[in-house]
């Protein structure tokens, strides 16, 4: 009786998860809870993005940085890399899985995929090292 009671619990674990949080299996990492950003563009002169991004914290995110090489650029932000959670990061078909990470750079033209997910409330920022203009900061919000 005991074997019977213990399995049809477990068969019903998978349906309570998914009712009560609204994400499959996969928990906060479900295409449910995927969103996709509006790319970053490093390329000498031009705005790394047309907004701001505010996000959720808890959904899953993935945004493409692509580098046309025009020039070295690099891409700093750590105390934003430090609110969320890295899952993976892909380049040119190399799946990359960090604990942490400070800034990137592009010496020559490509693009790279970041998919993580929000963690920590607060204000943030990507930049574009020794810049001080407007168009060469990303802010990010966190909710």
């Amino acid at each position: 009786m005991k074997y019977i009671l213990s399995l049809a619990c477990m068969m019903c674990l998978p349906g309570m998860a998914l009712a009560e949080g609204g994400f499959g299996l996969a928990g906060i990492l479900s295409a449910k809870n995927k969103q996709d950003l509006e790319p970053i563009q490093l390329s000498a002169g031009i705005p790394l993005t047309s907004a701001p991004w505010v996000l959720k914290s808890g959904t899953y995110y993935e945004f493409e940085i692509q580098g046309d090489g025009s020039q070295e650029l690099a891409l700093v932000g750590p105390e934003f890399f430090r609110a969320i959670w890295i899952d993976e990061i892909v380049v040119e078909g190399l799946e990359i899985r960090p604990l942490g990470l400070d800034s990137i750079e592009f010496d020559e033209a490509g693009e790279m995929e970041i998919g993580f997910v929000a963690i920590k409330p607060g204000r943030y920022y990507m930049k574009i090292p020794g810049t001080t203009g407007e168009t060469q900061r990303l802010e990010i919000t966190i909710e």
